[in-house]
């Protein structure tokens, strides 16, 4: 029970350890960059829940709930949870094939994984997931979120688009016809104005998982680029839009018109009808979006390290440079405790009527450049969208959804990594084929299958490079009748072949055409033994044993001297068999061929 219980991470926020020497100056500084961040999630969470086919209070409740949890529990300083565009297309889907109520319910059992994900400590394991798997789906996804923006981006009569990429095609075809200029302009303009607005934010990306490496070397530039703009662009191209619609009385679709405005009242508590006949049929998705969920999380969790220990001193002021509870440009965030934040968030926000969570990028930077020392400042974010439901909320029917289409192809166009397509011919054929399947199947067929494609042909690729690795080469004997080997590498499942080659070769005669009496392999080099590598390890001593061949065992230590001990195999041996190096192992072989 004790070492079970040493197996668990343990649930400590990362805000138990910032309040000491908390003060005054920092509260400052957190509460004016949650409030930036605030204003920076408004348009955010609306436009992410409206493309996921939910009202738009989904998206903000989400923001206000799982972002107060997520700060106030989670492992790092300054990351900002809320609604994310990596959900959109998978919780499109559930929605169109399982209903809003199976939709919460997969929502709460991804967070349940999350949670213990994080407590058996399974935090690092995320960043084993290949860089290839991670662009081809977070490319994927961006392609599908504009593909399914352009129903609102041109003012289509498109009631219910459909799901499948196929069927979204020829569902926009059938209905070109019928764009609203209005709708079209209002777009075009929103766009425009938030690509020039941010043209001082050069790499940032916005709701994305993206390649951690370039970004964490970016950080720097970034964070002193983004000091050229104050304000969102996001919001004041939402504001001049709205303004528009409302001065000009534009024929366009709105918050209002289309979900009748946003209630200004707080979430309450929603129990989704449950049955277990549906569980089996949401595990996939469910584990699809934990897996999102911790990818986004962790790899927003290590960028805004990268963006805090990138700060220069005269940027971040003496707070931020030296914030409670130590320096925050030095203490990295916890992903375990970090990840069981995001299953508390994502259990608890779907039964007030919300959607997945998860860390996001966007905000995260926002609230590190406006010199956010603390969780604080991530719970300030979340009551500030909660003061603008309840006090704003009925300036929101006058909101264009085509605006807010504009924003969202700005959001997937920054959240791809473009660039890697350009590049593919100088990576193994491996890689790119991982990725471009990745890409094709997250597009064309399921983001799930996807995600399971992926992993399977990442590991595949990944057994076949290290089976690769591991080799074997003949020693040389001065005794006729003795044979050696130097192994190298890992004996795992991949690679028992090398084993049962040497097996083979036991009945093959000598330079000196005598047949084996002593058989020598020197496993000083290898480093690791699976079951599979032992199991063949104890067949090679039967079989020797069978043949009348001495087995002797050389260099054996670590891992694969633990293992042989485990699994019994020195025990089958004399002592003397077992030697601490090839030549006192070729020693004892001339004995034993001589006594042979």
């Amino acid at each position: 029970m004790a070492s079970l219980l040493a197996a668990l991470a343990p649930f400590r926020p990362k805000l138990l350890d910032t309040l000491p020497g908390y003060t005054r100056a920092h509260l400052g500084r957190d509460i004016g960059a949650g409030l930036t961040v605030g204003v920076v999630a408004l348009p955010l969470a609306m436009a992410f829940a409206i493309a996921s086919g939910l009202k738009p209070e989904a998206g903000l409740f989400t923001a206000i709930i799982a972002g107060f949890l997520i700060s106030a529990l989670g492992g790092s300083r300054v990351q900002i949870g809320g609604p994310a565009g990596a959900f959109i297309v998978i919780v499109y889907g559930i929605l169109e094939r399982y209903g809003l109520a199976n939709l919460l319910i997969a929502t709460a059992m991804s967070g349940l994984m999350l949670f213990l994900m994080g407590l058996f400590k399974l935090g690092t394991l995320v960043r084993f997931i290949p860089i290839a798997v991670v662009i081809g789906f977070t490319n994927g996804i961006a392609v599908l979120i504009m593909l399914s923006q352009l129903k609102d981006f041109l003012g289509l009569s498109l009631d219910h688009p459909p799901a499948n990429f196929f069927a979204q095609i020829d569902a926009l075809r059938l209905t070109l016809h019928t764009v609203n200029p209005a709708a079209l302009g209002i777009a075009l303009g929103t766009l425009a104005l938030v690509v020039v607005w941010q043209r001082g934010l050069p790499g940032l990306k916005s709701d994305g998982l993206a390649a951690l490496k370039a970004r964490v070397q970016s950080s720097r530039v970034l964070f002193a680029a983004s000091r050229l703009s104050a304000v969102p662009g996001t919001i004041v191209a939402l504001a001049l839009a709205t303004l528009a619609t409302w001065a000009l009385n534009l024929p366009v679709e709105t918050i209002g018109s289309k979900f009748g405005g946003i209630p200004a009242t707080l979430p309450s508590l929603v129990w989704p009808a449950f049955s277990w006949d549906t569980v089996r049929f949401l595990l996939m998705p469910a584990f699809t979006l934990a897996l999102l969920g911790a990818i986004e999380s962790l790899l927003c969790a290590r960028i805004a390290d990268g963006v805090c220990a990138a700060r220069p001193p005269e940027e971040a002021g003496t707070g931020a440079r030296e914030g409670a509870g130590g320096s925050i440009r030095e203490d990295r965030h916890d992903p375990n405790q970090e990840l069981m934040a995001q299953g508390v968030a994502n259990v608890v926000t779907p039964f007030f009527g919300g959607m997945p969570a998860t860390g996001t990028i966007a905000r995260t930077v926002t609230n590190v450049k406006s010199g956010a020392v603390s969780p604080i400042a991530g719970m300030v974010h979340a009551l500030t969208l909660l003061a603008v439901v309840l006090v704003a909320a009925p300036l929101a029917n006058h909101v264009p959804l085509a605006a807010l289409s504009g924003i969202l192809m700005y959001v997937a166009w920054n959240m791809g990594e473009w660039r890697e397509f350009t590049q593919l011919r100088q990576y193994r054929l491996p890689y790119r084929v991982t990725l471009l399947a990745v890409f094709t199947l997250t597009v064309v067929v399921d983001l799930t299958v996807a995600v399971e494609v992926g992993l399977v042909a990442a590991c595949l690729t990944f057994i076949y490079r290290i089976s690769s690795l591991t080799r074997s080469e003949a020693a040389p004997t001065p005794t006729p009748g003795v044979r050696a080997w130097r192994l190298y590498g890992a004996l795992f499942f991949g690679a028992v072949k090398l084993i049962e080659d040497i097996e083979r070769q036991l009945g093959e005669l000598d330079a000196a055409a005598q047949p084996a009496r002593v058989l020598v392999l020197d496993l000083k080099n290898l480093l690791y033994i699976d079951s599979s590598g032992a199991d063949t390890l104890l067949d090679l001593q039967r079989g020797c044993g069978q043949r009348g061949v001495h087995l002797v065992l050389c260099g054996l230590s670590h891992q694969p001297l633990d293992m042989a001990r485990r699994v019994g195999l020195l025990g089958k041996l004399p002592e003397a068999n077992i030697c601490p190096d090839l030549a006192t192992g070729l020693g004892r072989a001339q004995v034993l061929a001589g006594a042979g």
